[in-house]
């Protein structure tokens, strides 16, 4: 079956790779004066990448190609030329996509890592720095229908700052719109997927919304990890899909949650003063 997927979607990846490089390339030949349509394409031809991915169930295809988003996003938008370093780090991921996508049962082979880390470097310049001790300690939510589960993740995430609870996606998205309309917004937000009345997709996407509708790109605003007792990677790929951060099975894994926060620079290396 799995096989019979990666072969329905194999002609339509190609169709998304072929577009992100015409649209890379036309970009860079336009520069600032670049049509906005192809800046539109650029993305969501990216996008469509991620969610082939995510149907052929490659999770390292997946993986790269939700790095390449985040790399396109502020390029996407923004009014600017592309950098020549950020032209050939695109292009040498859209060739390794390409690469992993023609032949899929081997699509382990390649190493990502050095264009992982490239990526990642693009994305860096866009992020804020690591909160300063200075700073406002973190602001965080955590969205959990299980009263256990709040509890533990509300006593850990207490430790670095103020940390609210919702018990739903509905209640967590009304927290979102409060925090931010006070000038409070969440720094991070611990999202279950699995909730009644509005469950945690459809959560995340409505405070995307209510992000960019404030002029928030989503690679520099909350950062949101969703949590749930699915171990799939269906799962894994739709909720990347809607623009989180993170994913975490549970029972989280308290450790693994502070490295996210610790990558997302939400708080300090092993013995930094906090």
């Amino acid at each position: 079956m799995i096989d019979e997927q990666r072969g329905i979607e194999s002609d339509a990846c190609a169709e998304h790779l072929a577009v992100m490089e015409q649209s890379l390339i036309s970009l860079e030949a336009g520069g600032a004066q670049a049509d906005g349509r192809v800046r539109d394409r650029l993305l969501e031809a990216t996008r469509s990448m991620l969610v082939c991915a995510g149907r052929c169930r490659l999770a390292k295809v997946g993986a790269l190609a939700g790095r390449t988003e985040r790399a396109l996003i502020p390029l996407s938008l923004e009014r600017t030329a592309p950098r020549p370093e950020q032209v050939t780090v695109l292009l040498h991921a859209i060739d390794t996509l390409r690469a992993m996508m023609d032949d899929p049962d081997a699509y382990e082979g390649p190493d990502t890592s050095e264009i992982m880390r490239a990526l990642a470097g693009l994305v860096s310049r866009q992020h804020p720095q690591p909160r300063q001790e200075a700073e406002a300690r973190l602001r965080s939510l955590v969205v959990e229908d299980d009263f256990a589960g709040r509890l533990v993740l509300q006593t850990f995430l207490s430790r670095y700052g103020d940390c609210h609870i919702a018990a739903n996606g509905r209640e967590a998205v009304e927290a979102f719109a409060a925090a931010s309309e006070s000038g409070k917004a969440y720094d991070l937000i611990c999202m279950d997927i699995m909730m009644p009345e509005m469950d945690g997709e459809e959560a995340v996407r409505k405070i995307r919304a209510i992000e960019e509708a404030r002029g928030i790109l989503s690679h520099v605003g909350t950062k949101i990890i969703m949590t749930t007792a699915i171990d799939s990677l269906h799962e894994v790929m739709r909720c990347f899909g809607d623009l989180c951060d993170a994913y975490l099975v549970k029972p989280i894994d308290l450790s693994l949650l502070q490295e996210r926060m610790r990558t997302h620079g939400l708080v300090g290396q092993p013995g930094e003063r906090r």
